[in-house]
């Protein structure tokens, strides 16, 4: 994968990001912001990872920001984020079931946001695009299985190409405005 300058300097800021707060957690475990931070910082990190890194990556962002819910339920910056991050591992996800319920509880984390910060335009768009990721998905798998079909590439790098690219679309409005 090639990096643009602007893409290593996301992977610079995302890691001391992610670093600093693996520090400052240390210092206040009960840090809601800080947890956020972190979160944030490994769904941007989790861009620059192969496939099965960035699933790992994504989980321990949602523990962040499970953690950080915890202290603080009505955080909308954490609602969010939350909601980015279940988006992201529906849209990796093969089977569509088990997106849908990614998808869903994306959704309602997105209106959670939007009940916090009613004003938040971000938030409101984010809820819009994920009542369409469902559909978005099954576009995305039926090009996989086209692709895989007419003798492209093998089955599990095919699939890998078409989730990662899904994957990083999910992860166009990601929360790293939020914790730099």
């Amino acid at each position: 994968m090639e990096f643009s300058q602007a893409d290593f300097d996301r992977l610079l800021v995302a890691e001391h990001t992610r670093k600093t707060s693996e520090v400052n957690y240390a210092k206040d475990p009960l840090d809601a912001e800080n947890l956020t931070k972190w979160g944030g910082a490994l769904l941007e990190l989790a861009q620059f990872q192969t496939v099965s890194d960035a699933k790992q990556m994504i989980n321990d962002a949602i523990s962040k920001l499970d953690e950080a819910l915890m202290i603080n339920p009505s955080k909308h910056e954490t609602l969010w984020c939350m909601g980015n991050a279940l988006s992201t591992t529906a849209f990796m996800t093969t089977d569509s079931d088990e997106a849908k319920v990614s998808f869903d509880k994306a959704a309602q984390f997105f209106q959670r946001a939007v009940d916090a910060d009613p004003g938040n335009e971000l938030y409101q768009k984010s809820l819009e695009v994920a009542a369409k990721a469902p559909e978005l998905h099954m576009d995305f798998q039926k090009a996989a299985a086209s692709q895989q079909g007419m003798g492209g590439a093998s089955s599990a790098s095919s699939t890998s190409t078409v989730s990662l690219k899904t994957w990083q679309l999910g992860l166009a409005y990601s929360c790293s405005r939020d914790w730099q």
